[in-house]
């Protein structure tokens, strides 16, 4: 029997076309790929227009903001001057808000700043706030004072610390605002004591990132024979002295801007201080980074005022506390505190200039002293101290 032809395969041509295809496939998006159009620049005049627009807008909110400011100013009344209408309390409140409202891209610290200037302007609108600060032009502390009021408050400077808390105390200033401690050197004691006799309450704090430089006449590290510097200057940049300029005269001086002033005045001479002072004394810097030992060195400054402001919803608390002589005293003066759940920031002891061998307690408290907690552990240690003193509830700083 014959066979039958046999009929060519049925997929063999498809096989070969699909090959085909499979391989004509892949150009064609090749092809799209390379052949995308390019997403066009943008046009700067365009760029430009858009930010005009948003300046614009940005403006009119910030008129509308003071007009509202100045209604608040209405609604509370006619009242004796300026100190009146400020409520730190309100503005941490706000402050606290922008941060968490931030999603970049600029930062925290950044914001809050634009932020503290735009209230200092409204504020201003009824009267500036009078500010006395640890001078002169040019210090560290006259930086902590326009970062916690703003540059629309007018800053006093005054030559001691003791002058700061003596025209507060006479109404010429408002506020003051005077170190209390670094982060590598530890309390500021005359600030401490004067809160022994002075009768002032404080009203907030201010952390400073201090940086400080070396700044001279002719900015050249080989005609240096001596420095002017505060004392505490001085321990902040030890290590860098040593290893630089062993040799030279340190000479302590109230302020480095007061050493900056000096400075000025000779060729051999240079200062140690902020780059506020370099601007202020018209000085070069001697060498272009920072000379303090400690990186993160950070100054927290105290504001003083006349009253105790209401809570702002996150507060700390000082306390001067007198003890008596007797074992366990100090246990018994904490231990209230632990009791009622209240987390202590810092104890430092001082002489009480009252008796021999006696002293005070400074004591930093979480929480505001109208809290249930804080009146419940403050009356439970009345049984236990001589004398309590509150010297202030006042927000938290601000980052």
């Amino acid at each position: 029997m014959a066979s039958k032809p046999r009929k060519p395969a049925a997929d063999a041509a498809p096989r070969s076309t699909k090959a085909k295809k499979a391989v004509v496939s892949k150009k064609p998006k090749a092809l799209k790929k390379d052949t995308q159009p390019a997403i066009a620049a943008p046009v700067l005049s365009d760029v430009r227009a858009k930010i005009d627009h948003i300046d614009r807008s940005i403006q009119a909110l910030i008129a509308e903001r003071a007009q509202f400011a100045h209604q608040v100013g209405k609604a509370k009344g006619k009242l004796a001057a300026a100190v009146d209408y400020y409520r730190p309390e309100r503005e941490a409140q706000v402050l606290r808000m922008v941060v968490d409202r931030n999603e970049g891209p600029l930062s925290d610290e950044v914001l809050v700043h634009v932020y503290r200037e735009i209230m200092s302007a409204c504020l201003a609108q009824q009267e500036p706030l009078k500010v006395g600060y640890l001078g002169p032009e040019g210090t560290f502390t006259q930086q902590a004072m326009l970062k916690h009021f703003g540059r629309s408050a007018l800053g006093l400077p005054l030559s001691s610390i003791e002058e700061v808390f003596q025209e507060v105390e006479a109404g010429n200033a408002d506020f003051g605002v005077v170190p209390v401690e670094n982060s590598g050197q530890g309390t500021i004691q005359i600030t401490l004591d004067m809160f022994l006799t002075s009768n002032l309450k404080i009203c907030g704090e201010v952390e400073l990132r201090v940086q400080q430089y070396l700044m001279s006449r002719t900015g050249r590290l080989e005609d240096i024979e001596r420095i002017y510097a505060h004392p505490q200057a001085f321990m902040q940049t030890s290590s860098w002295l040593r290893a630089n300029l062993p040799k030279v005269e340190k000479l302590p001086v109230s302020s480095n801007a007061e050493g900056a002033r000096r400075a000025r005045n000779a060729d051999d001479a240079a200062a140690i201080g902020g780059e506020s002072a370099i601007h202020a004394y018209g000085l070069k810097k001697v060498v272009t980074k920072p000379i303090q030992n400690d990186a993160d060195n950070t100054t927290r400054f105290l504001v003083i005022g006349r009253q105790i402001f209401p809570s702002s919803g996150h507060d700390r608390t000082s306390v001067l506390v007198y003890i008596h002589d007797k074992p366990g005293a100090l246990f018994d003066v904490l231990s209230p505190f632990a009791r009622h759940g209240i987390s202590m920031n810092r104890i430092e002891s001082r002489p009480s200039h009252q008796a021999k061998w006696e002293y005070g307690f400074f004591i930093d408290l979480a929480g505001h002293v109208e809290d249930p907690a804080m009146q419940a552990a403050l009356a439970e240690l009345q049984t236990h101290s001589a004398q309590i003193k509150v010297l202030g509830s006042y927000p938290v700083a601000v980052p």
